[in-house]
């Protein structure tokens, strides 16, 4: 499993943390694109029945005072999922007891949207088999419209928004649901990103003059920035997808943002650069880690 890392971000640490992998159906991921044409970005990775690994790359950062973790990946209340992808899943709570941080610190959690890939690790099973919320002490903050998805699925989308994951946060009172686009704090926005759900949110950080996004399914792989029509089959609002990434990346090349995706190879973070009339995506590594991490993170 990787290791977490930092990017540096103004006056905050942004702490990339993987919480595994599932896999992914390629045909699927690309949508009405032909295989001719996709194939050749995927084929070092795609297995026997032509599935790719996607990653499930989790934020964690400290702002205004709170303890922020964005994402929560598959989480461990189901181990044995035909997608368990080759890095497994579930990761991310042992991954953060490594940083020093508890369930209990956590003190605000968000979720882009509600898919099970980005929401599992969001309760976890008592002795009894009941879920119950991970973070315990924190905040869970989902879009309204979102949230009606979710609660009132529908012949598509009832195969991916599971009621565990998310129906507990109401019962315990630790759900707090938001409309259009929120400031979490003065540091970290969530914006309005629609496409692959109707209410699909980003997360926008800005410190210092710098800015990074945290894009959650707007792509599922990097390639569909550099070619935005190339849209998955996931997205409920294909043309929707195609405005929401041309206009973030035109943000992005013009501001020089560093963006994090959700499933791109860990950790996930680059940034759209213009050659001409070409747009490409540049892998950015990490910063270097110079210190305990459990304190930066904290």
């Amino acid at each position: 499993m990787p290791a977490p890392v930092r990017y540096r971000l103004g006056s905050i640490d942004v702490v990339v943390i993987s919480d595994g992998s599932v896999w992914m159906d390629a045909g699927a991921a690309f949508g009405l694109v032909p295989r001719p044409m996709w194939e050749p970005y995927v084929a070092d990775v795609m297995d026997e029945l032509h599935r790719i690994p996607a990653a499930l790359n989790c934020l964690l950062l400290r702002s205004a005072g709170q303890t922020l973790l964005v994402e929560t990946g598959v989480g461990g209340k189901d181990p044995n999922r035909p997608d368990r992808g080759p890095d497994g899943y579930g990761r991310l709570l042992p991954e953060l007891a490594a940083l020093g941080v508890r369930p209990e610190d956590v003190d605000i959690v968000i979720n882009t949207h509600l898919h099970f890939d980005h929401c599992g690790g969001n309760t976890v099973r008592t002795a009894s088999g009941e879920a119950v919320p991970a973070f315990p002490n924190a905040r869970y903050l989902i879009r309204r419209g979102e949230w009606e998805a979710a609660t009132h699925p529908n012949e598509r989308t009832r195969g991916t928004y599971f009621a565990d994951n998310f129906l507990p946060l109401q019962a315990s009172g630790r759900l707090e649901l938001y409309d259009g686009e929120y400031d979490v704090t003065d540091e970290v926005q969530l914006v309005d990103t629609p496409g692959h759900t109707a209410d699909h949110a980003a997360v926008a950080i800005t410190s210092g003059g710098a800015r990074a996004v945290y894009l959650g399914d707007v792509i599922h792989h990097t390639v569909q920035l550099e070619r935005l029509a190339w849209i998955p089959a996931f997205d409920v609002l294909p043309l929707v997808s195609l405005d929401t990434k041309r206009r973030l990346v035109e943000e992005a090349i013009e501001r020089r943002d560093l963006l994090i995706t959700t499933h791109h190879v860990f950790p996930g973070a680059g940034v759209m650069e213009q050659d001409g009339r070409r747009r490409h995506w540049r892998d950015v590594p990490p910063d270097s880690l110079a210190g305990p991490l459990a304190e930066d993170a904290r």
